[in-house]
C-alpha cells in the first residue's frame, strides 16, 4: 500500500471531441495527493481543473471525451473493488482509467466521493434532500431504509444544518445555498470516503456561509482523516484550507509544492499573476493587475489612487442632481394563499430602503444571501413590482410612465444576472444573444448591429470566434462576460450588477471589473453593484450600502465601512474577508 499518496496521476492527457477532430485538453499531467491532507488546484476557468477530478470520478462523457495517455492510480486502504490489476488489500492500486462503469459504481460514493459546483443542480428537484442522501447510503451500506434516515439525520446535524427533520423532508429549491450545500456535503460523508473532491465548493455563496461551509470541510477532514481535493479559482479562499496547491494553465501543470512556499514565493509569471488579481485590501490601484500583465514579460507597474483624487471624484458625482432615486421601497413575497386566495402567508424581503445613485457612481450594495439585495436590485429594473415606495429614474416615477414612455426608459437601466448558466438562451448563438436586445429596439440595421457584438465581444475578452458558439460550449467565466456584454449593446444609463464577477475567476475578474470601470470613465454610466464579496465591492464603490434582514443596516464610504465599522453585522462580514 502506498503509505504517502491516495492518488497519483502519471503522465495524464485528456482530449475532447469537437466536430470531427479531437482537441487535447490535458497535457502530460503529473501530480499526487497525500493521505489525510488537503490538496488545491487552481487555475483559470478552462484551464483543466474539473475535468481532471471528473477523470478521477470516471464521470467524463466516452462520446465526446477520451483518455489519450497515462494512469489514474487510486491506493484504498482496504479492498473492495476489482479491477484488471488485482486490488490484493490496497498494496497494490486501482487503475481507475481501466475501470467499467460497473466497476466506478463500487467506488463512486463509498471510496470517492465529490462535491459539485452547483448543489441546485446537483441534487434532484423533485425528490426530497432526505431521501436523496439515503439512497447513497443504501447503495453501498446494508442498511434497513429505517437506519439509513437515522444515519442521514445524524449527518444533517454534523453538517450543522438547523432543523434537520425540516431539512430532510424538504426540497432542494425550499433551502438556501449554504444549506444546500450543506446537504451536498452531507451525501458525499454518507459512507465516509477516503477521497471527498470539492469542485467549487463555495462559488456564489456569500462571505459568512463561505467561512462556515470551509470551516466545516477542514473540520470534517481531520476528524474522518480523509484527502480532500479542493477545486478553486479563489486564492485567498484555497490559502486558507489547503496544504498543498497545484497550478494548471492551459491543461499544463506549471507549480506545485506547499500553499505557503507557493503564495509567498511563486516560481510561475502566471501564478504570481493569478496572485495579484485579487482587489487589495489597503490600497486602490487605478486599474487590478491580471495574468496577461505578467506573461508578458515586463514588470507590471501600479498606479495607486490617491485620498485627494478619490475627493476630488467625490465631489465631482455628489454635486449633481441624483440619476435613480429610491424613497421608501417595501417589496413583500407571497408565499401561501388560502381557497379564496387571500395572503395567509408572506415575507417581507426588502422594508423602508432609501437611497440615490448619481452620474458616473458605482454604489456598492452587499450583505448575506437573503438579505433583500437582489429583489431591490429587481426593482430598480422593474422586474418586480413594489408593494409601496418608489423608483424615480430622472426625476420620474417609473411606476407613474406611460407604457411607451416606460419601454422607453426600460433601455437605459439594464442588468446583468447573477446565474451565467440559466441567463443565456441555450438555443440562440451568442452572437445573437447580444445583438437581440438591439433588434427589440430597433437599434442600428443588421450589419451595424453584427459590428456591435463583434465590438463588446472584444471589449469583454473574447475574440470573434466566440460569435458562432453556444452557450452550452463556453465555461461559466465565458459566458458571464457574454452576459456583461448584452447588457453593454443599448449603452444603458445605469447598470444593476447583480454578483455579476461571482463565478468569475479572479484574473478574468480583474479584467471584468477593470472594463466596468474604463465604461464608467468613458460614458458616465451609473452602476448598482451587487456583491456578496466585500473586497470587490471595496475595491469598485464609491458609496458602500450593507444590507441585513431587508434594512439599511450601514451606509458610508468604502474605507469608512471597512476601517471604522459602525455595526457588529459589519464586523462580522469584514471578518470573513480573505485576504
Amino acid at each position: 500500500m502506498n503509505k504517502e499518496n491516495i492518488i497519483e496521476i502519471k503522465n495524464l492527457s485528456i482530449s475532447f471531441r469537437k466536430d470531427k477532430s479531437w482537441n487535447e485538453v490535458i497535457h502530460n499531467a503529473d501530480l499526487s495527493v497525500r493521505r489525510g491532507e488537503i490538496t488545491a488546484i487552481v487555475g483559470e476557468s478552462g484551464s483543466g481543473k474539473s475535468v481532471s477530478s471528473l477523470a478521477i470520478m470516471g464521470l467524463l462523457d466516452k462520446k465526446i471525451t477520451k483518455i489519450n495517455s497515462g494512469e489514474i492510480l487510486f491506493y484504498p486502504t482496504c479492498e473492495g473493488t476489482e479491477t484488471k490489476k488485482e486490488n490484493n488489500g490496497g498494496e497494490t492500486p486501482i487503475h481507475l482509467e481501466e475501470l467499467s462503469q460497473k466497476g466506478y459504481q463500487k467506488i463512486r460514493g463509498k471510496k470517492i466521493a465529490m462535491i459539485f459546483q452547483e448543489p441546485m443542480t446537483a441534487l434532484n428537484p423533485v425528490k426530497r434532500c432526505g431521501k436523496q442522501v439515503d439512497e447513497m447510503i443504501c447503495t453501498h451500506l446494508k442498511v434497513t431504509g429505517k437506519e439509513a434516515k437515522a444515519m442521514t439525520l445524524a449527518l444533517f446535524r454534523e453538517v450543522l444544518l438547523p432543523n434537520e427533520e425540516r431539512i430532510y423532508n424538504a426540497y432542494p429549491f425550499e433551502l438556501s445555498g449554504g444549506q444546500r450545500q450543506r446537504v451536498m456535503i452531507a451525501m458525499a460523508l454518507s459512507c465516509k470516503p477516503e477521497l471527498l473532491i470539492a469542485d467549487e465548493p463555495t462559488t456564489a455563496l456569500d462571505v459568512t456561509v463561505q467561512k462556515s461551509i470551509l470551516s466545516l470541510i477542514s473540520s470534517l477532514q481531520k476528524k474522518y482523516g480523509m484527502s480532500v481535493i479542493f477545486i478553486s479559482h479563489d486564492l485567498g479562499l484555497v490559502n486558507s484550507i489547503a496544504d498543498n496547491v497545484i497550478v494548471i494553465y492551459q491543461g499544463r501543470i506549471i507549480e506545485q509544492g506547499k500553499c505557503n512556499a507557493v503564495f509567498t514565493n511563486p516560481k510561475q509569471a502566471y501564478t504570481k499573476g493569478l496572485i495579484a488579481s485579487r482587489p487589495p485590501m489597503d490600497y486602490k490601484p487605478e486599474r487590478l493587475l491580471s495574468v496577461k500583465d505578467f506573461l508578458s514579460g515586463e514588470k507590471p507597474v501600479v498606479k495607486i489612487i490617491s485620498h485627494e483624487q478619490t475627493l476630488e471624484e467625490r465631489k465631482l458625482i455628489y454635486s449633481q442632481a441624483p440619476l435613480l432615486e429610491v424613497k421608501n421601497l417595501e417589496i413583500e413575497y407571497t408565499l401561501k394563499r388560502n381557497i379564496f386566495s387571500a395572503v395567509t402567508k408572506s415575507f417581507k424581503a426588502v422594508s423602508n430602503v432609501s437611497f440615490n445613485v448619481y452620474k458616473g457612481e458605482t454604489l456598492g450594495l452587499v450583505g448575506e444571501s437573503g438579505c433583500g439585495k437582489t429583489s431591490l436590485g429587481k426593482a430598480v429594473v422593474q422586474l418586480i413590482k413594489q408593494n409601496s415606495g418608489d423608483v424615480i429614474f430622472k426625476g420620474r416615477s417609473l411606476s407613474s410612465l406611460p407604457s411607451k414612455e416606460k419601454y422607453e426608459t426600460k433601455k437605459q437601466i439594464q442588468i446583468i444576472f447573477q446565474d451565467p448558466y440559466s441567463s443565456l438562451n441555450p438555443r440562440k448563438t451568442i452572437g445573437r444573444t447580444i445583438e437581440e436586445p438591439m433588434e427589440v429596439y430597433r437599434l442600428f440595421n443588421k450589419s451595424e448591429r453584427r459590428d456591435k457584438s463583434l465590438e463588446l465581444l472584444s471589449k469583454v475578452g473574447l475574440n470573434e470566434d466566440f460569435y458562432f458558439r453556444y452557450p452550452h460550449e463556453l465555461s461559466g467565466g465565458q459566458r458571464q462576460r457574454v452576459g456583461i456584454a448584452r447588457a453593454l449593446s443599448l449603452e444603458p444609463e445605469l447598470i444593476v450588477c447583480d454578483e455579476s464577477v461571482s463565478a468569475l475567476d479572479v484574473s478574468v475578474q480583474a479584467q471584468v471589473l477593470n472594463l466596468l470601470n474604463d465604461l464608467k470613465k468613458d460614458y458616465g454610466f451609473a452602476y448598482i453593484f451587487i456583491s456578496h464579496d466585500l473586497g470587490v465591492v471595496k475595491y469598485m464603490s464609491d458609496r458602500i450600502i450593507v444590507m441585513q434582514k431587508g434594512q439599511i443596516a450601514e451606509e458610508n464610504y468604502p474605507e469608512e465601512i471597512y476601517n471604522n465599522p459602525q455595526e457588529e453585522y459589519t464586523k462580522k462580514l469584514i471578518s470573513s474577508i480573505r485576504i
